[in-house]
């Protein structure tokens, strides 16, 4: 019989329906989904190996679970995923506010609605989407706001004592009964407050103020903390954290290219920005290697971590960047240059937290230092190591470049120049297009220019070239030059600051 047609309790007995645990289900439809060799967990990557296996675990054993990890490791995003391996429909009570199960009714409304109409109970059927129930844990949560408390203006209304359970107005859990309750931050969420948790999680009941009923609830709980808080803000009580039943660890993404995945998946274009605006991989990566050396900076404080939402961020502010110059120029089309990596410097420096170190040398530097320390290990991926010909006869390859730079020429690659200036620039350095089309003979003309830059700021670098701010861009010179010449002006502007 079709769930359309089922609209009593009666009908519901002669389909052969059979109450199911809210665990149950995530098992048994986990169970199914890992036969088929179907995804379980779309959208998340770098966590095949480690949390994910973890996960299915803690569900095939019915656990409680407690995702610890730093910030933006999806942890989150596991938990709303979680309603996927629930049944799409169950049905309920018609106008039960716990979800009630009309074979198994738990509140007072369910038990009397069953009693007085029997087999003619009206039944409704709830999806799966509507059983997810997420509280964010901070300071001024409260019992009565997750469990339920007295309710006056209701006992004023049905014109019942304050001794009638009908005069409980339920909280967050208890209407999440049948389903899944997420606590983000469970650290956050104060000790007395934690306490309340003890029993639902043990026994699966609750208590509200002096009512002697008994709520036997069914509903997977997750909870989400990270490690950070257990020193700065609060804890996790030890007596909740022992009913708790798996606590998995999450990480940042361990390779380059799950990190690229959870970008590109999560940023966002308007349709204008893709049409007009190219990025090659190389710049992708880039992006990446920032945040990876980030997290291995000694400016930054690793307990507090690096979120993914740097990356993302900071490819939304690349592409911007390109775009703005596109406007500027009235350009149809452009492509992503590395002097557009200026304008991620405030999305790098919103998202990490520094050290005392760090603080000293200030974020705008931290940044810069962040983008040049990426740029030097992507380089290597692209072209040979200008460290090795440092101990070696062989003539090396950039020879012809830096002899260039070292005769006194400068070049001055500014911020919003138009594509042809560009080109043109980037041509008068001799050996510099063709050093690239040595090592890339097949990449487009957009890359081959994006790659003549690219070697400009990796030679500088690793110590063949020096780098200076300008205004809006930089000059490129012979390291030599940098080294006798003291600046025009001790106290360089804030705007000079900003640039890498």
């Amino acid at each position: 019989m079709e769930i359309s047609q089922i609209k009593t309790l009666g009908q519901l007995r002669q389909s052969g329906y059979q109450p199911k645990s809210v665990k149950d289900e995530l098992r048994s439809n986990l169970i199914k989904k890992l036969q088929n060799k179907e995804t379980v967990f779309e959208g998340i990557y770098g966590y095949d190996e480690t949390v994910i296996p973890d996960l299915q675990r803690a569900i095939l054993a019915r656990h409680n679970i407690n995702l610890l990890g730093l910030r933006g490791q999806a942890k989150t995003r596991l938990a709303r995923l979680l309603i996927n391996l629930l049944d799409e429909y169950v049905p309920v009570i018609e106008g039960s506010e716990l979800n009630d199960d009309p074979l198994c009714p738990i509140s007072r409304y369910g038990k009397d609605r069953v009693k007085e109409l029997g087999d003619n109970t009206p039944i409704a059927w709830l999806h799966r989407s509507d059983r997810y129930t997420e509280k964010l844990a901070t300071p001024d949560v409260s019992v009565a706001d997750l469990l339920g408390d007295v309710d006056p203006i209701k006992a004023a209304a049905l014109k019942l004592p304050y001794s009638d359970e009908r005069v409980i107005h339920f909280g967050l859990i208890p209407r999440a009964h049948r389903g899944i309750f997420v606590i983000n931050e469970l650290p956050d969420l104060q000790a007395r407050i934690q306490v309340a948790l003890f029993n639902i999680l043990e026994e699966g009941d609750i208590q509200i103020r002096g009512f002697k009923i008994r709520l036997p609830l069914d509903i997977q709980f997750v909870f989400t903390a990270n490690p950070e808080d257990y020193t700065n803000r609060g804890s996790i009580v030890t007596p909740l954290k022992d009913r708790i039943g798996s606590q998995i660890l999450t990480h940042y993404p361990l390779h380059l290219a799950d990190a690229k995945r959870i970008t590109q998946q999560e940023a966002q274009f308007t349709p204008e920005q893709k049409a007009s605006v190219r990025i090659p991989e190389i710049a992708r990566d880039l992006i990446e290697e920032i945040a990876f050396e980030a997290r291995h900076s000694e400016y930054v404080d690793r307990k507090s971590g690096v979120s993914a939402r740097l990356t993302i961020s900071a490819l939304e502010n690349l592409i911007a960047a390109a775009e703005r110059r596109r406007l500027l120029n009235h350009e149809p089309q452009t492509f992503v240059r590395i002097t557009d990596f200026q304008g991620i410097i405030p999305a790098i420096t919103g998202k990490v937290e520094l050290v005392y170190e760090g603080e000293q040398e200030g974020p705008a530097i931290v940044a810069q230092n962040l983008i040049g320390r990426a740029i030097r290990k992507q380089f290597l991926n692209y072209f040979p190591n200008p460290d090795k010909f440092r101990k070696q006869k062989e003539a090396s390859p950039y020879k012809t470049i830096t002899d260039w730079f070292n005769e006194g020429h400068t070049l001055d690659l500014l911020n919003d120049m138009s594509q042809s200036e560009y080109q043109h620039l980037l041509h008068t350095v001799p050996g510099l297009y063709e050093l690239v089309t040595r090592h890339h003979p097949n990449v487009e003309k957009e890359l081959q220019w994006f790659l003549m830059e690219f070697v400009l700021f990796g030679l500088t670098e690793h110590s063949l070239l020096s780098r200076h701010p300008l205004t809006s861009g930089f000059q490129f010179r012979d390291l030599m030059s940098s080294m006798f010449s003291l600046p025009e002006d001790d106290d360089q502007s804030d705007e000079e600051n900003m640039q890498f």
